[in-house]
C-alpha cells in the first residue's frame, strides 16, 4: 500500500508521476486479472481486416479513376504527345514532341530542358533499305561468330 501512496503523491506534483501512476495501475490490473500482457487474437484479426478494407478502398479508387478517365493515363488527354526519343548519354535525351501541327525537338539534361528545333508535323519514315541491309549483315556476322565458338 505504501507504493501506491508514493505514486499518488508523485502524480499530483509532476506530469511524469501521472504517467507512472497510470502505467503501474494498468500493470497491476493485468496482474490481478491474470492476463498475460500481449495482443489478443481478436485484436489481431480486427487489425488485419481493417488493413484489408483500406487496401481494397485504395484499389477501388484507382479502378474508378481509370474508368472515369477512359482508361488513359493521367495527362495524356491534352494536345501534347511524345512521338519518340533517343538516349544520348546516361542522363541526356533528345525527345520529339508533337503539339497540334508542330513537332518540337527537345533536349533533356538534368535540371534543364531546351528546344533544339521546331518543324512542321510530318510522317515518320520507316527504316530505309540501307539500314535494313546493315541490320541483316550484322545479324549474319554475329551468327557466324556464334557458330565458330
Amino acid at each position: 500500500m505504501r507504493h501506491l501512496d508514493f505514486i499518488r503523491y508523485r502524480s499530483t506534483h509532476s506530469p511524469s508521476g501521472l504517467l507512472l501512476a497510470l502505467l503501474s495501475t494498468r500493470a497491476g490490473a493485468q496482474a490481478v486479472a491474470g492476463e498475460a500482457p500481449g495482443v489478443s487474437a481478436g485484436l489481431l484479426l480486427q487489425t488485419v481486416v481493417a488493413l484489408l478494407v483500406v487496401i481494397g478502398v485504395v484499389f477501388l479508387a484507382g479502378y474508378l479513376l481509370r474508368k472515369v478517365n477512359g482508361g488513359r493515363g493521367f495527362g495524356s488527354s491534352g494536345p501534347l504527345r511524345v512521338v519518340g526519343g533517343l538516349m544520348i548519354g546516361t542522363r541526356e535525351r533528345i525527345v520529339l514532341v508533337e503539339i497540334a501541327d508542330t513537332w518540337i525537338v527537345v533536349g533533356l539534361v538534368p535540371g534543364q530542358i531546351r528546344t533544339l528545333h521546331t518543324l512542321p508535323k510530318g510522317e515518320l519514315k520507316a527504316a530505309s533499305d540501307g539500314e535494313r541491309h546493315f541490320a541483316q549483315w550484322l545479324k549474319q556476322i554475329t551468327e557466324r561468330k556464334n557458330e565458330g565458338s
